[in-house]
């Protein structure tokens, strides 16, 4: 199977390039199923049902979150009708879930979305859960297991992937909005501690410059905005995967101007 994995989707910029790109890509790509980090997709806080089914119309599968999943409130019913994840670690009771399974190609595939522990919310053992999840997923006979790791310490995130290669297909960072330059392959999992934004590429993580540059400059606090003109990125991984493990991933960064680059992965041996 070949799945296609999209960071923080931010604000209207960003769901345009969705709307432009994402079913192009799939045909091009030949893409069986595509996830795409939400929590930044509505004026860059949290998702709103109408963001959401446009979402899902431009031709993402499944869409996971972060810390900023409960910002809009009006969320908590889309749990319960559409194909929406919150981080799997929040603690027990909490509306939704952060671990599907979905029938791809003939196959199984589990998503699950995890959020980190420096400078977030309070959570359960990410660790832990991710340990226990996965181990669950696999006595089920489960051989496809992407994660959606967000969380802002690369150390966390690396050590992630330290703990669980050979056991799952993938794991992506999502959070800080900086794409990274570590695409590889290890032990049969696809890794990056971050895959970037997609949505405006001459601010700020996505956001008007103006108010971040005061607060660095004054210490003075300020909201965020998107900017509703910017030059604009798509960054998508593309991962094919065979019995539980990866075997190839590329990285796309479309520019709304036209320009496209591809990254492929460092493979290391077993």
């Amino acid at each position: 199977m070949k799945i296609a994995f999209i960071g923080d989707i931010i604000g209207r910029p960003g769901r345009a390039m969705i709307n432009e790109y994402v079913k192009k890509f799939r045909d091009d790509h030949d893409i069986d199923f595509v996830i795409a980090n939400y929590e930044n997709a509505s004026h860059g806080f949290g998702l709103t049902p109408k963001n959401a089914k446009e979402l899902f119309n431009a031709g993402i599968d499944v869409m996971t979150g972060g810390n900023h999943t409960w910002d809009k409130k009006d969320i908590l019913p889309l749990f319960d009708t559409m194909e929406i994840l919150r981080p799997h670690n929040y603690p027990q009771g909490v509306p939704g879930t952060g671990c599907k399974v979905y029938e791809v190609a003939g196959e199984k595939l589990a998503v699950l979305n995890l959020m980190g522990h420096y400078s977030m919310p309070f959570t359960d053992n990410v660790f832990r859960k991710a340990k226990e999840t996965v181990a669950d997923l696999k006595e089920k006979g489960v051989k496809h297991i992407f994660i959606d790791f967000h969380a802002e310490a690369t150390s966390e995130k690396r050590a992630i992937l330290m703990m669980l290669q050979g056991q799952i297909s993938g794991v992506m960072g999502t959070h800080t909005h900086v794409g990274t330059d570590d695409l590889q392959i290890s032990n049969g999992t696809a890794y990056l501690t971050d895959i970037g934004l997609t949505g405006c590429r001459d601010n700020v993580i996505g956001m008007d410059s103006k108010v971040p540059i005061e607060r660095f400059l004054t210490g003075m606090p300020g909201r965020f905005d998107v900017p509703e003109k910017c030059k604009k990125i798509l960054q998508m991984a593309v991962m094919e995967l065979e019995e539980g493990r990866c075997v190839n991933v590329y990285k796309i960064k479309q520019f709304d101007d036209g320009r496209q680059f591809v990254t492929k992965a460092w493979i290391d041996a077993d």
